[in-house]
């Protein structure tokens, strides 16, 4: 199908910041195209059978905690377009080496009832925690994904926050992971929970604001749980993109975007291999912003001042991901109470202390904390019954400068380095599932080269768009000075996790991007 020649407006990269936008622009009358460079639309939101043909593996992300109260996505009513939601019977795990669990149900009572048995008194605790997230857990999430400045989700927050603690709230959320809820507790769950969650991002577990990080996935998980859309991720972007076509919309996959047209200071055209795409309106730009600065706009179009300022800005850790279909269920040497889709594998949260340690230094850990997906546990329609499609991942540096372990591993991520750190990995799960590799039946090796090949938005295997630390986030978000989506471009705006409010399956990149989109297209009609 050839392309449109002008339209109202282009989105580039359908992942699920460019499916919002261009999902919230078509809601409001205007012609959009969005062009995809992958053969598929969902960027990090997908699922094939490369693994095993009888097996669905996500191939990026797989639980969508902030999908599930994100208001650009929900208000999409994607149900009406096939998306189902799975859960599993528990939201998250952690084993032990003697075979017990921390344990997160979505059940705050089952919860609970599991860490008062571990240690009396936890149970209350674990109460009392949750029910001050509660309390600010909707003024709190509304000022995080809306633009900046936040004035509604921030004045209900400071309306919430007196309730809960005032100020001393807000300095606890600032503590280190791997402090954060440890005086509340005597027993080591919650804190195994937290600090694993907060290994998610890539603070430091002892660092300063690592903490907010771990309890807020961990709250989410306790209020709404780690759905995962039935059938595989890839039916989220499907859902997406069925409803933007619905809308009007037109996609154009297979069709990378070479540039972006610059005149008189405003993006006029977007430059593809087949010709030339004029915008009457407005360019959304669901790219990394390195991409895009000085990429698909060129240096020429921009403020030095731009150029300057994105010298600092920093991805964040690389992935390696190793993608599993087993013939049997995982041997954990202990069987949970409640199976759990998500689980986290370290010793301790001294170990993972260590582990973000040695990534922040630039070494391959030497024990790496595993984030793992029991798929089928989740969703059975994802393999063969008795059978399990799972994945395991970790992050490892942008930039190697050594190995922690014994493998000499470079970075490089050859095959050879690829099989040696993989096979580390898979050492980690035998650790806490012994006879793990006799059920392995085939696996998958993503290393960050290979995620970035599949989807160009994950810079060097980086999955949020940028650094989480505080100094790339809020207003300083991908730089000091910006934090909202306007770029120095006329009518072009930046919709990808590397704006505020950053990275996650959320969509409000894109939703905040659409919303400033309208707001100055209005305003210049209106002159």
């Amino acid at each position: 199908m050839p392309l449109p020649t002008e339209v109202d407006a282009v989105v580039v990269g359908a992942g699920p910041n460019g499916l919002v936008g261009a999902n919230r622009l078509a809601d409001a009358g205007w012609d959009v195209l969005l062009l995809e460079a992958q053969p598929d639309v969902g960027g990090a939101v997908r699922s094939d059978r490369e693994v095993d043909p009888e097996f669905v593996s996500d191939t990026f992300s797989a639980f969508y905690p902030m999908a599930a109260v994100s208001p650009a996505i929900t208000s999409l009513g994607l149900e009406r377009f096939g998306l189902e939601w799975s859960h599993a019977p528990a939201v998250l795990g952690h084993p032990r080496r003697d075979g017990s669990w921390a344990l997160l149900h979505r059940d705050e009572d089952v919860t609970a009832g599991l860490f008062e048995a571990a240690h009396p008194g936890d149970g209350d605790a674990w109460h009392e925690l949750v029910a001050s997230w509660r309390t600010v857990e909707r003024g709190l999430m509304e000022t995080l994904l809306t633009p900046i400045p936040p004035v509604r989700g921030g004045l209900r927050l400071l309306s919430q926050l007196p309730k809960v603690g005032g100020l001393g709230y807000l300095r606890e959320l600032l503590v280190p992971a791997s402090h954060l809820v440890e005086r509340r507790f005597g027993g080591d769950g919650p804190s195994l929970l937290v600090a694993g969650n907060a290994c998610h991002a890539d603070i430091p577990v002892d660092a300063a604001g690592s903490g907010f990080i771990g309890l807020l996935l961990t709250m989410l998980g306790q209020t709404v749980g780690f759905p995962a859309p039935t059938g595989g991720a890839g039916a989220l972007a499907q859902a997406m993109k069925d409803r933007f076509v619905a809308a009007g919309g037109t996609v154009a996959t297979s069709t990378p975007v070479t540039g972006i047209r610059v005149a008189g200071g405003r993006a006029v055209a977007v430059q593809t291999a087949d010709g030339e795409v004029r915008v009457r309106r407005s360019v959304l730009a669901d790219v990394g912003a390195e991409q895009l600065y000085g990429g698909l706009v060129a240096a020429d179009d921009l403020p030095a001042k731009t150029l300057r300022k994105m010298d600092g800005f920093r991805r964040d850790p690389a992935t390696f991901k190793v993608d599993y279909a087993l013939d049997g269920p995982v041997p954990w040497s202990g069987t949970p109470a409640y199976a759990p889709g998500t689980v986290h594998l370290a010793d301790s949260v001294g170990a993972m202390a260590t582990y973000t340690s040695q990534l922040d230094s630039g070494y391959v850990p030497a024990d790496p904390y595993l984030l793992v997906g029991q798929m089928t546990t989740t969703d059975p329609s994802r393999s063969p019954a008795g059978t399990e499609a799972l994945w395991a991942y970790t992050h490892v540096p942008q930039e190697v400068l050594g190995d922690a372990g014994e493998d000499g591993l470079t970075g490089s991520w050859d095959p050879s380095e690829a099989e040696r750190f993989a096979d580390r990995l898979q050492a980690r799960l035998e650790v806490f599932a012994p006879g793990f590799g006799s059920r392995v039946r085939s696996r998958r090796i993503l290393t960050p080269g290979d995620l970035e090949h599949r989807d160009a938005n994950l810079v060097g295997g980086s999955l949020n768009g940028g650094s989480s630390a505080v100094d790339q986030q809020l207003v300083f978000r991908p730089f000091a000075g910006t934090g909202r989506s306007e770029t120095p471009v006329k009518g072009l705006y930046l919709a990808s996790a590397s704006a505020h409010p950053g990275g996650s399956v959320h969509g409000a990149c894109g939703a905040n991007a659409a919303r400033a989109a309208l707001w100055w297209d209005r305003l210049r009609l209106s002159r």
